[in-house]
């Protein structure tokens, strides 16, 4: 009887669960993006194909997959699946775990997967005391961190385990996840008979920054708010707009399109407006081009380059300041990198502005493409050449 009433607490749960957890990929197949590592014949496939799984570390940004994925590799190679979370667990609680996969190996013969959320809030004691055991075998780590781990492991730890970048998902995965979750009538909402349209579908998989959790999450709530229920106790069929789709997610479509003129036309006024120094114009179109979904790394390539062409030898440091803010976007990614870009597009309006070396490149190039091409004066020469022609000049008055 006991396992009926568990098998009815297990649906029940289930059923309690958000879509983003139910619909949870529970294969490498059903595993969507990171195809960079983990496609056909990539890294991380060959090494679970061949069974030679060494402890790993997962970086990337938040609702990529990171734990989804240990999961499923904890399932594929048959490993018992620990889960803690760094922020929370203390010395006690990972010497417990640890202890308790060595007895699982040495008396059953059990692999574990120890998966360590948020590994970066591991002090360096209690990565000294994981270390021992992830030499000998006795757990295979899968760490996941949204930050650099080179900035926040010790370097042993480093140096024994695989590290793996996370990317965020793109558009397409995204829009694949949720077409899954609105046909899969078990897990999803197949059976809440309600439809998305397509709009409201690309604006969900745009808005998301490439977090299918949060994507996931946006959808569950427009399809519960036009799901209606009527006397019968069946759902009537509803459709998920634009309109719906935004109120959802609480973020309003940009009209942008990066494709097509727009995505010019916005970015020349963003530059334009730099460049006539108007500080709270630039600040407005850059946040037209990150709410329209821009990738911040065209952005912070186009202060690098107005930078060197506008402001030049009038404020040296400005292009510093910019290639600075280029890196620390690559590096961060949104949403926290629209600050760095703010605070780069402020300093570039604000800064004097001259055109002198760009001016003075272009004339050169114009003059050497018109005109004749010059010999090296014999003073910048090298001496090597000195020597050379020196020698040639004496030998022809011999």
């Amino acid at each position: 009887m006991s396992s009926l009433f568990e098998a009815a607490e297990t649906a029940a749960l289930d059923g309690a669960l958000p879509l983003a957890a139910r619909m949870r990929p529970r294969t490498l197949d059903e595993f969507v993006g990171q195809t960079h590592f983990l496609g056909e014949g990539k890294l991380l496939r060959r090494m679970l194909q061949a069974g030679r799984l060494q402890s790993l570390i997962f970086h990337g940004p938040p609702g990529t997959g990171k734990t989804t994925l240990a999961e499923i590799i904890a399932h594929h190679i048959a490993a018992k699946f620990v889960s803690l979370n760094a922020a929370s667990c203390g010395v006690k609680e990972l010497r417990e775990a640890l202890d308790e996969a060595r007895h699982r190996l040495t008396v059953q013969q059990s692999k574990t997967i120890l998966f360590v959320d948020e590994l970066h809030h591991f002090n360096r004691t209690q990565q000294d005391v994981l270390l021992p055991d992830v030499e000998r075998g006795i757990v295979t780590l899968i760490g996941a961190t949204t930050l650099n781990p080179s900035f926040s492991l010790v370097s042993a730890l480093l140096s024994r385990s695989q590290l793996f970048l996370f990317e965020p998902l793109s558009e397409a995965d995204i829009l694949a996840l949720m077409r899954r979750a609105l046909g899969d009538p078990i897990r999803g909402l197949g059976r809440s008979n309600v439809t998305c349209t397509d709009e409201a579908l690309e604006f969900l998989a745009r808005i998301c920054d490439g977090d299918a959790r949060r994507a996931l999450t946006a959808l569950e709530i427009a399809v519960g708010s036009v799901t209606s229920t009527a006397s019968d106790n069946k759902a009537t069929a509803g459709v998920v707009e634009l309109a719906v789709a935004e109120e959802s997610i609480q973020r309003k479509a940009v009209v942008y399109d990066r494709a097509g003129d727009m995505h010019y036309d916005v970015a020349s006024a963003f530059i334009k407006s730099m460049r006539v120094s108007d500080a709270d114009g630039a600040i407005a179109w850059l946040a037209r081009m990150l709410e329209g979904g821009e990738d911040p790394r065209f952005i912070s390539r186009r202060l690098v380059i107005f930078a060197a062409e506008d402001v030049g030898l009038a404020d040296p440091q400005a292009l510093a300041i910019a290639n600075a803010a280029a890196e620390a976007t690559d590096r961060v990614g949104m949403p926290e990198c629209r600050i760095i870009l703010a605070e780069a597009t402020v300093y570039l309006a604000r800064a004097a502005k001259s055109r002198e070396a760009y001016d003075a490149i272009e004339a050169a190039i114009e003059s050497i493409r018109t005109g004749r091409s010059e010999q090296v004066p014999m003073e910048l020469k090298t001496e090597t050449a000195k020597r050379i022609q020196n020698k040639s000049h004496h030998a022809g008055k011999e």
